[in-house]
């Protein structure tokens, strides 16, 4: 089987998440109807993680599931998954611990699974604004691999700073 691994990387706050989220879903549909199968692979640290989320959720119930998972990929053991597990598990089709990053210094850790991630995608879709921050990097980190990477801020926004 041909698995196809998307990401999704882009800042806590969203000044505009109603484009934003319709473009997650024309990203998100066109992936399902076209690839073998597709894993997507989320965060859950602010609004373009629960927006991309959503919108996984969403169009695989549109369109259907069969040919895809979801995974969040934490980048350590949390205190709201361990008390939480059985919801995670009903919201998300795998939970995945990244090991490196479990390894690192707390404040180390997101950036380590972002890369992490990043390795292992064919594609990234992104929402960045500006030039600095945890989701700035991972993205340059994913080109810097070649990686294929979808800013969704310059499709809403034009150029970005």
């Amino acid at each position: 089987m041909d698995i196809y691994r998307v990401s999704f990387f882009g800042h806590r706050e969203i000044e505009r998440l109603s484009p934003v989220a319709d473009m997650l879903e024309d990203i998100v549909a066109d992936l399902l109807r076209t690839k073998e199968y597709v894993e997507f692979y989320v965060g859950r640290y602010g609004e373009f993680d629960q927006a991309a989320a959503s919108a996984v959720r969403r169009m695989r119930s549109s369109i259907g599931h069969s040919n895809s998972s979801m995974i969040l990929v934490l980048p350590y053991m949390t205190a709201e998954f361990a008390d939480n597990e059985k919801y995670f598990y009903d919201y998300y089709d795998e939970v995945e611990i990244c090991p490196e990053a479990a390894e690192a210094h707390f404040k180390a850790a997101i950036g380590i699974r972002n890369k992490a991630v990043a390795e292992r995608s064919d594609l990234v879709v992104c929402y960045t604004t500006r030039k600095s921050g945890g989701a700035y990097q991972a993205v340059r980190y994913a080109d810097r691999l070649g990686k294929r990477v979808i800013n969704i801020a310059e499709h809403i926004n034009g150029d970005t700073q």
